[in-house]
């Protein structure tokens, strides 16, 4: 009951000084408004960091490839080895792996071939050379068609799947199901003008289907929707000559289980080639990831630094205005002990006001964070053009750490003014002008 009390004296006392209150309240206001849209800018940052990984198949990924040199102290030794992996590796991570969800192989030429449909149209754009899991690991649905199958892939069948960017270049608004393509390779031989010939030969294909739109990475500034996939086998056949497999793209069951998953990958490599694992090297996803991480929360802590010197001043100013109230009020607090009131029905009254009057300075502040942080994210994507849309992520956490924030502050900054109220002499309270 005491509380209560103390609540409708304060809200009283704010009501007949509306203006010094709301005044008061600006600085609380402002401060977590500004906390709020500074860490809604940088979870959104988070957030893009998060989606451009999962446009290469999530964070939960690993990339292991051949490689020809090695670091040796200071210095890059070429490696000897005769060791290469092929399908095989392959199937026996699938099988002997329990941290991996997927594994599939990938023969890539990212550097672009000629691709051109049957009525003349041509674009540049790379291909891969995919299994049948490809699609499901990489979390990726077909837009129209199908995806290649086991049986396509034992067969080395003349199959491709198109990337959107490729499927609208070649064939605009027509279905290209069906519809054939070729692709145009060379042998890396040189003309008689000293031009090296690299879209001598042509592979045809037909399309069986058709990718959504995957979107381009920030990271590598490449799109996967500018690829063709075809079955590993056909890429093998048609265009290696060789069983070798490039890269393996392996999937952990959890992003928390990827180094035990590379443990053991690096085991079954180890095993199938005579103990060997040095000719091989992996690329992590989470390591470039941790890099954007770390500067989105180096940013962050600027930015909410800053802004929590805002409710630093806002505390200042609520203890002002407390102090004033003190003094304006004297004859009140007077009074109120010479009917009965106890020192602590003063103390808790002033601090009641205080933390009342922060608590609603902070619940504004808080709609207003909000509406900034979706203002400062429109306004991200107008002035950096990096990404077509900045996330504002308001957190449920800072929302609750914001209130319990300027509740804090109301007592910290309002219990001063409140003990010298409370230890006012009544006496001396009703002798003031």
């Amino acid at each position: 009951m005491r509380i209560f009390e103390a609540l409708v004296v304060g809200l009283a006392a704010m009501r007949s000084n509306k203006m010094r209150s709301l005044l008061t309240m600006l600085g609380i206001i402002i401060g977590v408004a500004s906390v709020l849209a500074m860490i809604s800018i940088g979870d959104g940052a988070k957030e893009i960091v998060m989606q451009d990984a999962q446009k290469l198949g999530g964070a939960n990924q690993f990339t292991i490839y051949r490689t020809w040199y090695k670091q040796v102290g200071t210095q890059w030794v070429r490696i000897r080895s005769n060791e290469y992996m092929n399908y095989g590796d392959v199937l026996a991570i699938a099988a002997e792996c329990p941290s991996v969800k997927d594994v599939t192989p990938r023969i890539p030429e990212w550097r672009g071939a000629l691709i051109e449909a049957s009525r003349g149209r041509q674009m540049r754009a790379g291909y891969n050379g995919v299994d049948a899991t490809y699609h499901t690991a990489m979390d990726w649905e077909v837009q129209e068609g199908r995806f290649i199958t086991d049986e396509e892939v034992e067969n080395a069948a003349s199959v491709c799947v198109l990337g959107d960017e490729v499927a609208t270049a070649l064939f605009g608004e027509e279905s290209p199901i069906g519809q054939e393509i070729k692709i145009a390779r060379g042998d890396g031989r040189y003309d008689r003008w000293g031009r090296k010939d690299n879209e001598r030969y042509t592979e045809r294909f037909t399309v069986v289907g058709t990718m959504t739109r995957r979107g381009r990475s920030l990271r590598f500034g490449w799109s996967y929707d500018f690829l063709v996939f075809m079955p590993v086998t056909t890429t093998q056949k048609r265009f290696t000559g060789n069983d070798r497999i490039q890269d393996i793209v392996v999937y952990a069951n959890t992003v928390e289980d990827v180094p035990k998953a590379i443990e053991e990958v690096k085991a079954v490599i180890r095993k199938r080639h005579r103990n060997q694992d040095d000719f091989v090297r992996i690329f992590d996803m989470r390591q470039g990831m941790a890099q954007l991480e770390k500067i989105s929360k180096v940013i962050k802590i600027a930015l909410g630094s800053i802004a929590g010197f805002s409710l630093l001043v806002g505390g200042i100013g609520i203890m002002n205005m407390m102090l004033v109230a003190v003094s304006e009020r004297t004859r009140e607090i007077g009074l109120r002990k010479a009917l009965g009131a106890t020192r602590l029905d003063i103390l808790i009254q002033f601090i009641m006001e205080a933390v009342f009057m922060c608590g609603i300075g902070g619940l504004i502040g808080i709609c207003v964070g909000i509406f900034a942080g979706q203002g400062m994210a429109i306004l991200a994507v107008k002035i950096a053009k990096i990404v077509p849309e900045w996330p504002s992520v308001v957190s449920t956490e800072w929302v609750l750490i914001s209130i319990t924030f300027s509740a804090l502050i109301g007592i910290s900054f309002g219990l001063y003014p409140a003990i010298k109220a409370s230890t006012l002499s009544p006496i001396e309270a009703l002798r003031t002008d």
